[in-house]
């Protein structure tokens, strides 16, 4: 069974992080392709621009913007299909920019990779 982290990737890479995946439809600022050490860059399971715009980081806003998140993973299926392609590491780190993880979405998206183990 995999184990999935969340990682700021401005912090450093280490070799604990197992398979590193960029997990933000934009590139994060000042940080090289070298630099960011990644395996994988999947934009898919980003929220949409309209939300992540609707969303701008405001606290009172994320407990709606994680249900919406939801929806759209549900709609698209694209965390499924991220789960699937990497059922065989052990661990994945997922990346993001923001400043706060805890009130981001790949918060919300951890949650929904830990909850639904594969089958």
């Amino acid at each position: 069974m995999t184990e999935y982290r969340l990682k700021r990737i401005y912090e450093q890479a280490n070799p604990g992080d197992g398979y590193r995946v960029l997990v933000d439809r934009l590139w994060p600022r000042g940080i090289s392709k070298q630099k960011a050490h990644l395996d994988e860059w999947c934009k898919e399971v980003a929220p949409t621009s309209e939300l992540r715009t609707w969303f701008g980081h405001q606290h009172e806003r994320f407990a709606e913007f994680a249900e919406r998140y939801r929806a759209e993973l549900d709609a698209s299926g694209a965390a499924e299909e991220l789960r699937r392609r990497l059922a065989d590491q052990p661990v994945v780190t997922l990346l993001i920019a923001a400043r706060e993880p805890q009130n981001d979405h790949g918060a919300v998206l951890l949650d929904v990779l830990r909850l639904r183990p594969s089958s």
